[in-house]
């Protein structure tokens, strides 16, 4: 191996680290400390979640306050996600076969982190893979932030080698929300949940 492309994957391995560490600190701040935050109680319901105005994978602008009256099941992926993202939106895609007719109260959200590469022409391929009822989100990139800042959701960049095709990944905090008929956050998903585990929580918001 060269001492260039040594040097390249000793960089890339760097930034993975520090991705996860980064990744782990914001998740701690976020999940277990200080008030207003997912998974602490008290004024965690009113702080997380929003308005939203993106487009989706038809091309048509959908907002939040479409949704009103049936509760939402919310994940903030990206398309080129090689394992969690796809991972997790089978996750949903079976916890909806559990929940059987109930589901018909239940909309599902894939919202990208990456509206550079996600289109809505390559979400409506994509979110078509897991289930119809899914409903993929995109926009221009300060309407992402501005959504993942209201949700909490953390995302960066990760950059690859120069002669991977992909030309980066995105290191995020992969939570699945779940938001209730008035659009307050009632409680979220971690990607060790099972859909089983899922499908058991929803139920009792029925």
């Amino acid at each position: 191996m060269s001492q260039s492309r040594r040097r390249a994957r000793i960089v890339l391995v760097a930034a993975l680290v520090l991705a996860c560490v980064g990744l782990g600190a914001l998740l701690r701040l976020f999940l277990l400390e200080g008030p207003g935050l997912p998974g602490t109680g008290g004024s965690a319901a009113s702080s997380v979640g929003g308005p939203f105005a993106l487009v989706d994978q038809n091309g048509k602008t959908r907002t939040d306050a479409e949704f009103r009256g049936a509760l939402m099941l919310v994940y903030f992926g990206y398309t080129y996600s090689p394992d969690i993202g796809p991972a997790e939106l089978e996750t949903i895609a079976t916890t909806l076969e559990r929940l059987g007719d109930k589901a018909a109260s239940l909309q599902p959200i894939f919202i990208t982190i990456d509206p550079e590469r996600d289109t809505a022409a390559a979400l409506k391929s994509y979110v078509a893979h897991f289930s119809p009822r899914l409903v993929g989100l995109t926009g221009t990139p300060e309407q992402i932030a501005g959504v993942a800042r209201s949700y909490r959701v953390y995302y960066a960049k990760v950059p690859l080698e120069r002669s991977d095709k992909a030309g980066y990944l995105m290191d995020y905090s992969g939570l699945v929300y779940l938001i209730g008929r008035d659009g307050r956050y009632l409680t979220h998903f971690t990607p060790q949940t099972t859909s089983e585990q899922m499908a058991y929580t929803i139920r009792k918001y029925f």
